[in-house]
Order: C-alpha cells, then sequence, then structure tokens
C-alpha cells in the first residue's frame, strides 16, 4: 500500500493538506443521516456545532477535560472532522482526526498515559507505526435523542474509518472508556490488550487504547459507502452549513469515546 510520508514539523500544529479538496459528504440511510467530511477552516460553522455538542456530552459526564478545547477550538490542530446531519438541520453526532504523526509524542494518547506503566508501550506501539501513517481519532460524540441513535452509532465508528483513506495513512489509533469498546469493535478497531487501561480522564473511567488497520477493510459495503464519500461534494455555495441551515442540537448527548 502505497503511503505518503508527511511532514508535519513538532513546532507547529498546522495540519498537512490531503486529498480532501473539497466539504464532502453522503447520505447514510442505516442512521438517516447525512454525513459531511470537512477541514475546520473551510466550515466554520459546521465546526463549530461539532464542537458545541462535544462540550455538551463531555460536560454532562464530568468529562469536558478530555477534549482539551484550548488547544482543539481553533480548528489548526484538526486534519479533518465527521458530522451527521438531521434532515432539520441538527447536527447529532461528530468525531475528529489529527494527523498524519511525524512523532509519537504529537498523539494525545501519550498524555492520557503520562506516567503510567504502560506509557513506554504506548509510545513504542505508535511510533513503530508512523513509517506506515498514524493519524488518530479524538472527540467523539452521538446525540441520546437521535430517533435512530443506535445506527448512528456504528454509523460514526465507520466513518471515522475513512479518515485513513482520506489521509492516506495505514493506521488511525484512539483511546476510549471500556463502556464504548464494543461500539469501536463493531468498525474494526482492536484493542491493545496487552496495555494496561488507565484512569483517564479521572478515576471513573479505564481508558483502552484501540488500533484500526487500512488494510483490513472488512467489506464490500464500505468500499462502496467510501466510493460515493469521494464522488460526492456536500458544499454547495456559500457553505454546507448554509445549504442545510445546521445547528447544534439542544439535547442530551453521551460520548462515545
Amino acid at each position: 500500500m502505497p503511503v505518503q510520508q508527511l511532514s508535519y514539523p513538532k513546532s507547529r500544529e498546522q495540519p498537512p493538506r490531503t486529498s480532501l479538496d473539497q466539504t464532502r459528504g453522503v447520505w447514510d440511510p442505516p442512521s438517516e443521516c447525512r454525513f459531511v467530511v470537512a477541514r475546520p477552516a473551510e466550515e466554520w460553522t459546521l465546526w463549530a456545532a461539532y464542537l458545541n455538542g462535544a462540550v455538551a456530552a463531555y460536560r454532562r459526564y464530568g468529562a469536558e477535560k478530555a477534549l482539551d478545547l484550548d488547544r482543539i477550538r481553533d480548528g489548526s490542530s484538526t486534519a479533518l472532522f465527521f458530522a451527521a446531519i438531521e434532515a432539520n438541520g441538527s447536527v447529532v453526532a461528530g468525531v475528529r482526526v489529527h494527523g498524519p504523526y511525524e512523532f509519537a509524542d504529537q498523539a494525545h494518547a501519550i498524555t492520557e498515559w503520562g506516567t503510567d506503566p504502560g506509557a513506554p508501550a504506548v509510545w513504542r506501539m505508535i511510533d513503530d507505526r508512523l513509517p506506515f501513517g498514524v493519524v488518530e481519532a479524538k472527540g467523539a460524540w452521538v446525540s441520546d435523542s437521535a430517533p435512530r441513535r443506535g445506527e448512528l452509532v456504528v454509523s460514526l465508528g465507520r466513518f471515522a474509518t475513512f479518515a485513513m483513506d482520506l489521509l492516506d495513512v495505514q493506521f488511525m489509533l484512539a483511546t476510549a472508556a471500556a463502556h464504548v469498546l464494543t461500539t469501536w469493535r463493531s468498525s474494526g478497531g482492536a484493542v491493545a490488550e496487552h496495555i494496561e487501561p488507565v484512569p483517564y480522564p479521572d478515576d471513573r473511567y479505564e481508558t483502552r487504547l484501540m488500533w484500526w488497520d487500512r488494510r483490513r477493510r472488512r467489506n464490500r459495503a464500505e468500499f462502496i459507502q467510501l466510493a460515493q464519500l469521494l464522488l460526492e461534494t456536500s458544499r454547495p455555495n456559500p457553505s454546507v452549513s448554509a445549504a442545510f441551515g445546521v445547528r447544534s442540537v439542544d439535547r442530551q448527548m453521551r460520548s462515545v469515546s
């Protein structure tokens, strides 16, 4: 698999240019939502709606610290993000992606393991995969009140894996609390079982490290939906936000990572 080696200096946060040259999106029948993928700088209203949803979700569980909001708010460290939009314009789910990384220390997972005895193993796993391309999924959330929430959770996980194709890398990592591991496994994620969980962002949670491998695409349906996403352009004039009347949701939400 050809993998583009990207220059991403440790001293700056600006993500590299990618094949995502336009905001793109595709209708997802199972969740009855339109999934849109964009760069924050290209879709500020949609990015703000994603952030508002993430803050509400994480705050409800006292886990807002995990978002690292001050660092990510301006969007400069986010390579791309996915947002699910209902027919009424509500943003009901989202996830963002950082990378591709040049150094293992750029991964937020390194911060989460901190001085834990498992930290060197986490660092090695990331460092070993860097030559093949590594991105990190963060800040996933889904609205509790979405009409087809179960399907939406599964779809969000599936769409997140498309970041590996859009950013032309082989691996994606994420950290997840124990209660959502099944959700992420359904999208092809594998838990690094030899690394013990850490209490992040606090002692109420056991956070595990997960990996996705782009070579292990699971079925033809995923290939078809990825192709549709790449072929469709969702960015009308002037923006997808204006076209769909995007608005944040004011409903109960639950974080899923």
